[in-house]
C-alpha cells in the first residue's frame, strides 16, 4: 500500500517533470498550475501536491544559493 505522502512525491516529481517552467516557491501559483495541467479530484491532494513543489523548488533554490555563495568565497 502506497502512503499518501509517497504518493505527493510522485505525482510531484512528475509534474515537476513533465512541466519544469510552470512552477515556483508560490503555492497559490502552483495550486492554479496543477488545476490547469491536471486532473486533481481532490482538493485536499491538490493542495498537498502544490505544497510539496513549492517546498522542494524552494529547498533547491537555497542550496544552489548556497553552492554560489562558497564559490565566491573560495575566489575571493
Amino acid at each position: 500500500v502506497v502512503s499518501n505522502i509517497e504518493r505527493v512525491k510522485k505525482l510531484s516529481t512528475e509534474l515537476l517533470n513533465l512541466y519544469p517552467d510552470k512552477f515556483n516557491v508560490d503555492f497559490q501559483h502552483n495550486k492554479k498550475t496543477i488545476g490547469e495541467i491536471a486532473e486533481v479530484r481532490s482538493k485536499e491532494l491538490r493542495n498537498q501536491i502544490a505544497g510539496y513543489i513549492a517546498s522542494y523548488i524552494n529547498k533547491q533554490t537555497k542550496e544552489q544559493n548556497k553552492n554560489i555563495e562558497e564559490i565566491v568565497d573560495d575566489t575571493s
